[in-house]
């Protein structure tokens, strides 16, 4: 059998993953500074959100390839609730941000097009470009006093093949969100080489502020002047309903019109999100607040306990962090983070090594902040006294 040349993956289990699961098989105790799924973190959720799954319209089979317009208009109240009007015509549902990215990498690129990327970023973009022949073209965020974009980096790296650039507001992990100087500089890049922006926003409505974790930040749904934007969320952080499996679109800007009679024929081929989902939506929609209230007490919680434990440790910094529920911790780089890693797994805690999200691979960690209060304690406490005790007290940051 001959398979593409898409999916030709490196589909070895790693050191990592191999350590880990050994350990998982054994019983040992293992506090997870990695967790992701809220479903899984402890958070109580309403019973309600099931029972909107039962909503009998979801027996009529009605195919809309745009989405049912309850179901958009629901997202575009969610957008009112922001400050933004978006109109229902202006949004495609799709059944996760994945399924976004594919429809939009169909929908503005040809076979061996490019998009410029931000890193540290998520690695799953990479995956995604690879099964839709795009190439994904990393652009360095720089770290001075907090994160940020370097536009001339930007436009080093765009080239004939580049179609659009992909922000994510605010960063995954670096929780760095997008200033207005910076969308602007962007927009410029854009419209003088004739390129698209893809934001995603699904960590949107996690802002962290000097005082605690605080309300949402400002979406790009509002648009940019003379510049196609498409805004990508979903209930997955929105709702901490990763398992629902309901995402969106949002389009804005010149060119509008055509790109979302476009899109309708690629989600019309398709047909992905199901009935009762979509008929569920408004209900999940209008719950959201409840379960971001409890994500948002972890954030705090945690990101204090992180905190108090870090000042034990000066060689230990953790950097500005202003959305999203990660951090990222930047220790001396006396050996590889994969080694640190392993190491740190042996003493019962799980955490991310900075190349996973495109770092150097030596200096860096990334912890969620949405582990159990508990577990997360017990977590930081072992990785801070591991530092103290294996890599000394003369530490120097390379």
């Amino acid at each position: 059998m001959r398979f593409s040349r898409r999916t030709d993956w490196n589909t070895e289990e790693s050191e990592l993953a191999r350590a880990h699961r050994l350990r998982a098989q054994a019983g040992l105790p293992l506090a997870d500074l990695t967790a992701s799924n809220p479903t899984r973190c402890g958070f109580q959720y309403n019973p309600r959100l099931l029972q909107a799954l039962v909503d009998p319209h979801a027996l009529d089979y009605d195919p809309q390839p745009l989405g049912s317009l309850r179901a958009r208009q629901s997202v575009s109240s969610y957008y009112s609730e922001h400050g933004v009007t978006v109109d229902p015509k202006q949004i495609v549902l799709t059944v996760s941000t994945s399924e976004a990215y594919s429809f939009l990498f169909r929908l503005l690129c040809d076979p061996g097009s490019e998009i410029l990327v931000p890193q540290p970023g998520y690695p799953l973009f990479d995956y995604l470009a690879v099964l839709d022949d795009v190439g994904i073209k990393p652009v360095a965020l720089v770290y001075d006093q907090g994160w940020q974009i370097e536009p001339e980096g930007f436009r080093r790296a765009i080239t004939p093949q580049t179609r659009a650039i992909m922000l994510v507001h605010p960063n995954n992990p670096t929780g760095h969100f997008t200033k207005p100087w910076e969308s602007q500089e962007l927009a410029q890049l854009c419209r003088q080489f004739d390129l698209s922006l893809i934001v995603d926003e699904v960590f949107l409505d996690y802002r962290i502020s000097d005082d605690g974790i605080s309300a949402a930040g400002q979406s790009f749904a509002s648009g940019l002047e003379d510049v196609p934007v498409f805004v990508v969320s979903g209930l997955s952080k929105i709702a901490g309903l990763p398992q629902m499996k309901a995402s969106w679109i949002v389009a804005t800007g010149p060119g509008r019109e055509q790109a979302l009679q476009r899109l309708e024929v690629i989600a019309d081929t398709f047909l992905s999100m199901n009935a009762p989902v979509q008929c569920a939506l408004p209900v999940w929609l209008e719950e959201r607040a409840a379960i971001q209230g409890q994500i948002r007490e972890r954030m705090a919680a945690n990101l204090g306990v992180l905190d108090n434990e870090l000042a034990r440790l000066s060689e230990v910094h953790r950097l500005e962090v202003e959305g999203g529920w990660y951090a990222v911790l930047r220790i001396p780089a006396v050996e590889s983070d994969e080694r640190t890693v392993l190491a740190l797994l042996e003493q019962g805690v799980w955490v991310h090594p900075g190349y996973f999200f495109g770092m150097a691979e030596s200096g860096w960690l990334v912890v969620s902040l949405l582990a159990p209060e508990a577990e997360f304690s017990t977590g930081v406490t072992t990785l801070v006294n591991y530092l103290r005790t294996h890599q000394g007290s003369n530490m120097t940051l390379l």
